[in-house]
């Protein structure tokens, strides 16, 4: 497998796919015809030109992921903006958005620049940036939201904590609105959380700290009474992880509240009953929930109450996992399982249609992010991800691009994966 900075090809024509393109209605084998780094075509094209054999893929518009996590600045080690882009495009992603949460936190315009400077050099990716809402991301004072803003983050989020003072998140929504961009909200209420785990049958069980669903669920309410008194203001719920969340989003969507949400894959795939292994690549935040939480999550996904997917990608060095649960970091990377794990637990089994499942990793974030990207409509970068429906493989965490190796998918016999990425027209993995 190949991944790099390769050279964009004034003409490629990609033949014989399957094109699936949410954003059009698009499934159909089709050809797909690429000039100087835009869509110039998608149907028969008889045209003369460096071709890619497609036939027995997808062809897709390229992958976003709106919820990453890279270390750059301040540690390196678990993951730079280089390997995280590697790991995005071997995992079929040509467009992440990094959350703030490095060290120090992207909460000004030097430091947005900084990660542009850093995304742009690595030449792999598209890797966007979201801002701090708050200075330090300490929720004390808002950030330099727009000077952020003028040096390109397309959007801002405290992520890794909520916003606890509901005073400046609502200031926060104003100026979002004021600037035209969208609040990332994670939601969780400190005061009801501080468990390692979900509140529940298994916490107590495994005798570890629970918490709640509601501790969400009350933060998630407060931001959709504050978005809806705010006017202009675009609230993004990530990582919903409970059915409250869900229920509360639904009924928002139905008043016209302006709000989106995403859901990360493991929320859809695990539940708390796997902790019982204390396999500390099973502890996020938030926790893994309940089997009527993960059924919830993948009805509201599917009929469009939760607009996106995200692998929510938390690198963590070997030896922070290497500890008792208790002790052990919040996270897990997925950048590069997230594809074949979509395939195998809910695409094949019928409880997501590959339209479905391709709409919330392409148009849906686009349409979030305000992005060109996000379709394969003429005159559109040519951003592209082709599909391997059928490889068959074992996840290997050691074999990643990503720097780090906490993956919970370890292990796991899955089908499907990238066979190429394709980003502004280059080619930049090729399985």
């Amino acid at each position: 497998m190949q991944e790099g900075r390769k050279r964009t090809v004034a003409e490629l024509l990609i033949r014989g796919g399957r094109v699936i393109d949410p954003a059009q209605g698009l499934d159909r084998k089709a050809d797909v015809l690429i000039e100087n780094g835009r869509i110039a075509a998608v149907g028969r094209v008889m045209k003369k030109a460096k071709t890619l054999d497609a036939r027995g893929l997808i062809v897709a518009p390229g992958l976003i992921d709106l919820h990453v996590h890279f270390r750059e600045p301040g540690n390196e080690r678990e993951e730079t903006i280089a390997s995280g882009a590697a790991a995005a495009v071997a995992g079929g992603f040509t467009t992440v958005a990094a959350m703030p949460n490095t060290d120090p936190p992207v909460d000004d315009e030097p430091s947005v620049a900084f990660q542009l400077r850093q995304a742009q050099a690595a030449g792999l990716a598209r890797v966007l940036v979201v801002g701090a809402i708050s200075a330090g991301r300490k929720g004390e004072r808002l950030a330099e939201m727009g000077q952020m803003a003028r040096a390109g983050a397309v959007a801002f989020s405290d992520d890794g904590d909520g916003v606890q003072n509901p005073r400046l998140m609502r200031t926060a929504l104003q100026y979002a609105a004021m600037l035209g961009k969208p609040l990332i909200a994670h939601c969780e209420d400190k005061a009801l959380a501080g468990g390692v785990m979900h509140a529940g049958l298994w916490s107590v069980k495994l005798g570890l700290g629970g918490t709640p669903a509601a501790a969400e669920e009350v933060m998630v309410a407060r931001d959709l009474i504050l978005t809806e008194a705010t006017v202009g203001a675009r609230l993004h719920v990530t990582h919903a992880s409970t059915a409250g969340t869900v229920r509360l989003i639904r009924d928002a969507k139905a008043r016209g509240v302006p709000v989106t949400a995403d859901v990360a894959l493991h929320h859809l795939v695990l539940t708390d009953e796997v902790v019982q292994s204390f396999d500390t690549n099973l502890k996020m935040n938030p926790p893994l929930r309940s089997d009527a939480d993960v059924a919830a999550l993948r009805a509201a996904l599917a009929d469009g109450t939760l607009d996106c997917l995200v692998s929510d990608h938390a690198p963590h060095a070997p030896e922070k996992k290497a500890v008792e649960f208790k002790a052990a970091p919040f996270g897990v990377i997925g950048l590069e399982s997230m594809l074949p794990v979509l395939v195998t637990k809910l695409i094949e089994p019928g409880i997501l249609t590959w339209p479905q499942a391709l709409a919330a990793l392409t148009c849906n974030p686009a349409r979030v992010l305000d992005l060109e990207a996000g379709t394969l409509e003429v005159g559109r970068p040519a951003d592209i991800t082709l599909i391997d429906p059928k490889a068959e493989w074992t996840i290997d965490a050691a074999a990643f691009r990503s720097q780090s190796r906490n993956c919970p998918f370890h292990g796991w016999k899955v089908r499907g994966r990238a066979a190429a990425t394709i980003v502004g027209g280059a080619v930049k993995f090729q399985a």
